[in-house]
């Protein structure tokens, strides 16, 4: 059993991340999952690099000067002329542009379980979720299931793993929360209350605000905010991590990822900021909530959540511009052995990690 360490008073409330990816056989790799399976060795992603064989000029959208032979032992070498164009292509600046002309969508969210027959009646009972489809790959010895309020491919959904045999994950104090959109917050928790579930904060205006809001634990202890807004194409719509350096996150997520920041608010009261960032405006998309409490640095990370998907038109391009803008690849661009879905993977300056999914090739997988 994993040790759930207790949160610091300080720090507003929630939980926390951490996870391994692995590498799985064709039949049970999922788009963007690269599922959570307990047992893996991180080493076991770890493929040829197919970026290297990619020129950053021809990534970002320049003819090379002389033509890419395959089996050379050495590149031939462009005119001093030629050299110095294909230099301006792999500014920061032309890597930004193609990042905010890229088609990108969060897609999912993935995190551990230790009950999943327990935690799909819950989401689908307690928060009216529909389960999207189920999959049990017994020969590595782990099971998914897709859940959430629409079709997977128009709406962000939740992506639960469990791994046989464990029942218990430390959520740790890094993972905040995720949020989701109601029409009415206290019915709901009245829902919620008759079939057993745990409120930990009752409805009532957030403070500062007039938003009405609650806070509910699923059975694993991950907790959910619940709005109260009107109709949304997107009710599940955050999730809430906690950062180290603000501004850092925000510039990252800005120039790597292409998420606009929608707004920062300041709580001196509560010794917090938040920024939301996101691909479109809070009532109509989902959102990622960055949570800054002062003076806080570092958080423990866990085991338990693992990391947000978000398709792109091109995971070559997408892997050079988180580098150019600080982020670490921790898988290189390429499709997955098997099924042929192009992913990569990386990490923000905190830690927390997300996989970029193919347009085209994710829609494939859900056909």
């Amino acid at each position: 059993m994993v040790r759930i360490l207790p949160m610091a008073a300080s720090i507003r409330p929630s939980l926390s991340s951490s996870f391994i990816l692995c590498n799985k056989t064709a039949t049970s790799r999922s788009t963007a999952a690269v599922s959570l399976n307990s047992f893996a060795s991180p080493s076991s992603l770890r493929l040829p690099s197919l970026s290297s064989a990619i020129r950053q000029s021809e990534l970002f959208g320049l003819e090379p000067s002389k033509p890419w032979r395959q089996g050379c032992t050495s590149l031939r070498v462009a005119a001093a002329g030629n050299m110095a164009q294909a230099s301006t292509t792999t500014t920061p600046e032309n890597a930004l542009e193609w990042v905010k002309q890229d088609k990108r969508r969060m897609l999912h969210v993935v995190y551990r379980v230790g009950d999943l027959d327990r935690t799909i009646k819950f989401y689908t009972e307690c928060l009216g979720m529909k389960l999207l489809r189920k999959r049990d790959i017994p020969e590595e010895r782990y099971t998914n299931a897709f859940l959430g309020y629409g079709p997977e491919d128009s709406q962000f959904v939740i992506e639960l793993t469990y791994n046989y045999g464990i029942d218990k994950y430390d959520i740790g104090t890094g993972f905040g929360h995720f949020g989701i959109a109601v029409e009415d917050v206290t019915k709901t928790v009245e829902l919620i209350k008759a079939k057993g579930g745990k409120v930990t904060r009752e409805p009532g205006p957030v403070k500062g605000g007039s938003t009405v809001i609650a806070f509910i634990e699923d059975p694993d202890g991950y907790k959910f905010e619940l709005l109260e807004r009107g109709p949304t194409p997107e009710p599940l719509c955050q999730v809430m991590l906690r950062v180290g350096d603000l501004d850092r996150s925000i510039n990252f997520y800005e120039k790597a990822f292409g998420m606009e920041l929608l707004r920062k608010r300041d709580n001196a009261e509560y010794k917090y900021t938040i920024a939301m960032m996101g691909y479109g405006p809070e009532d109509k998309s989902t959102v990622l909530e960055l949570t800054y409490n002062y003076g806080v640095t570092e958080y423990e990370k866990g085991n338990a959540y693992g990391q947000i998907a978000i398709g792109t038109d091109d995971v070559y391009k997408t892997a050079e511009a988180v580098k150019l803008f600080g982020g670490k690849i921790t898988r290189e661009p390429g499709p997955l052995p098997g099924i042929n879905t192009k992913i990569t993977a990386c990490l923000d300056p905190d830690g927390w990690k997300t996989v970029f999914v193919d347009n085209t090739d994710f829609i494939k997988e859900l056909e």
